[in-house]
């Protein structure tokens, strides 16, 4: 082998392994939110995930410098009775999408560090099972808050 063509070989290689996407290349994050409970009450975390990638992506955890813990839940009905459960991970379809919402899977975000105000941006950082992660602003939202819509709206008033 010419040792000239070594330096041209290895960056044709390092090229090739950056062509390479990662989870969160493929991952949108939209009209995500916290709904923002009074005193050290948790709040509740939401967020639409598309994949615009050919293969499903795994979210893994989500963390924040904001709170301590963040815990990916999932909200059920058994027996007419409310559950809520913790999930290891939650899969967003090849081309699909995948939604944090009231009643069905959502982020449970303890301990907060700092106090968390109505307007604030939070930061929460999403990271996928291949280790790549997405950071996403989620707006802050009052406690009535329905699908990220105040539910105290007075515009007819």
């Amino acid at each position: 082998m010419n040792l000239r063509c070594l330096p041209l070989l290895l960056s044709g290689l390092l090229l090739a392994g950056g062509a390479i996407a990662s989870d969160a290349d493929h991952v949108k994050a939209s009209q995500a939110w916290i709904r923002v409970m009074p005193g050290s009450l948790p709040a509740g975390g939401y967020v639409t995930l598309e994949n615009h990638g050919a293969q499903a992506v795994n979210l893994r955890s989500v963390s924040s410098e904001t709170y301590a813990e963040v815990m990916l839940h999932k909200s059920n009905t058994e027996g007419g009775m409310g559950r809520m459960e913790m999930v290891d991970s939650l899969s967003i379809p090849a081309h699909g999408k995948a939604m944090l919402s009231p009643g069905g899977y959502h982020l449970m975000l303890m301990k907060a560090t700092k106090p968390v105000k109505v307007g604030d941006k939070v930061k929460l950082s999403l990271r996928f099972a291949d280790g790549s992660t997405l950071l996403t602003d989620f707006d802050a939202r009052p406690a009535n808050t329905v699908d990220g819509n105040d539910t105290m709206d007075h515009q007819g008033h």
